[in-house]
């Protein structure tokens, strides 16, 4: 009777978690449907039947230029990521390893940045990147996206980084071992799982940031979120070309989560069982 209460049970929780991924995944789903309609097709309702038609691919790539949006996204998303582990892992460590009394508050502070509305300090920040030369800019989306997800890296670093034994970095010190030593060498190895997911979570984070991407950008620096944007005109929103351009924007994104998301559950999971 048990094992037939427990067999059930798990076909119950298995229809769950199916009905819940194919409710998640519809939209994307139904966005790369569309892209195949044609423009009358797309507005005329609800269809999960499209007619083939590669017509708005075609034009996404001759009218528009794809592929420099995609290699600003590319550029911001990993630059941003990587800026932003190199600052963090040297916080995360000194919180972790070296707490004080106001570590914890700190880490509070910088998740309620999180919390803040982003259109709230958008004048401020927008005329210092202009007095600074960053609008439209690489580098100036890149400290934008980095800053932005900051306290996300830090907070997820550390956690991991509270896994890791002190006795461990007790033992490299006895040995010699530098703070440097200590960081590069003992440290970061023991934690590539962690920060590996810091990593890839991150990247989807900043490929996906659409707010400050299309306030501080234009044409040079503009990645593929404010791309897609360009499909909403004041004639009105082409639904198809919408479709196949968030369809080609996310494409990348979701290859890469695809392919690496064992990495990213075992660097989630990191520590959880010791």
């Amino acid at each position: 009777m048990a094992r037939a209460v427990s067999t059930k049970t798990k076909i119950g929780w298995t229809v769950v978690v199916w009905a819940v991924a194919l409710v998640i995944f519809f939209p994307i789903l139904y966005t790369i449907i569309t892209s195949f309609k044609t423009e009358q097709e797309a507005i005329q309702g609800f269809s999960l039947i499209p007619s083939g038609t590669v017509e708005n691919y075609v034009t996404v790539q001759t009218q528009r230029d794809y592929f420099k949006p995609f290699m600003n996204s590319v550029i911001i998303s990993v630059g941003s990521t990587l800026l932003g582990v190199i600052i963090a892992v040297p916080a995360a460590w000194a919180m972790a390893f070296s707490p004080t009394r106001r570590t914890k508050d700190i880490l509070m502070w910088m998740l309620s940045t999180k919390m803040m509305p982003a259109a709230a300090v958008l004048v401020p920040i927008y005329l210092i990147f202009l007095r600074a030369g960053l609008l439209d800019s690489r580098i100036g989306v890149t400290i934008m996206l980095m800053l932005v997800n900051l306290p996300i890296i830090v907070w997820m670093l550390y956690t991991y980084f509270r896994e890791i034994p002190g006795e461990i970095l007790e033992a490299s010190r006895m040995d010699g071992a530098s703070l440097w030593n200590e960081l590069v060498y003992v440290l970061t190895p023991m934690a590539i799982p962690g920060i590996a997911s810091t990593l890839l979570l991150n990247i989807i984070l900043a490929w996906n940031e659409a707010f400050w991407t299309i306030q501080l950008t234009t044409t040079n620096a503009a990645p593929l979120t404010a791309f897609i944007a360009t499909f909403s005109s004041p004639q009105g929103l082409f639904w198809a070309k919408l479709s196949a351009a968030s369809t080609l924007a996310i494409a990348p994104i979701l290859i890469m989560g695809w392919f690496s998301q064992k990495q990213l559950v075992r660097g989630l999971t990191f520590g959880a069982v010791k």
